[in-house]
């Protein structure tokens, strides 16, 4: 494993989740800015690293955006949404690092090389066990619902991934950028939420 990377994705990881933390308490409504600027952020990615694709990429952003646009960011739905966020941060996070020391089958070597059948289970059970825990914490009864909402999120999490090194690879790219230290762009970094947005606005109200 590179430790020196692990360390880079690992501060910027946790400044991510400092400045998510910060404006959530501040006031919850204001995560809709930030993810925005997210969303803005991808874009300017693709408009200047990406050739290949690049309109049918806009459009599947655009499509993620139309339903962020139409999701209800007030506080009653705090804990939902955090539930999704503490779902896809623990989903990537334990897919990288039992990927990097348990991984050897690879799912999909043109798509996305990296990516390992060991990895994704590592990352399927450790998150599915953390958000069960962080949902008892936030006193969310658990229920079937919950089961599934949490398994859609991580289903989500893990098509933006590839969908994002499916459109790295037609463009030859490794990262979306090296905006990032350790992870590469912020296409790299949140590929996860633009499918599970589109999944929340549809299942939120299940829980």
């Amino acid at each position: 494993m590179d430790y020196n990377n692990l360390l880079k994705r690992s501060f910027i990881s946790f400044l991510f989740v400092f400045i998510y933390i910060f404006v959530s308490l501040y006031k919850f409504e204001y995560i809709f800015l930030l993810i925005l600027l997210i969303y803005l952020l991808i874009s300017l990615e693709v408009f200047i690293n990406f050739l290949k694709l690049k309109l049918v990429i806009f459009l599947y952003l655009i499509i993620s955006l139309f339903f962020l646009l139409n999701i209800d960011f007030n506080q009653y739905n705090y804990a939902k949404f955090n539930l999704m966020v503490v779902v896809i941060i623990s989903f990537d996070i334990f897919c990288y690092l039992t990927g990097k020391t348990m991984g050897k089958n690879k799912i999909s070597k043109t798509i996305s090389p990296n990516k390992t059948y060991e990895g994704l289970i590592g990352g399927i059970i450790f998150s599915l066990l953390i958000s069960l825990l962080y949902s008892y914490y936030i006193n969310l009864k658990f229920s079937v619902f919950l089961l599934f909402f949490i398994l859609l999120i991580i289903l989500s999490s893990f098509t933006g991934d590839m969908i994002e090194s499916y459109f790295k690879r037609q463009n030859n790219i490794k990262n979306s950028s090296n905006y990032l230290p350790g992870h590469g762009g912020f296409f790299d970094r949140f590929d996860s939420f633009i499918v599970s947005i589109v999944t929340y606005y549809f299942i939120v109200d299940l829980l």
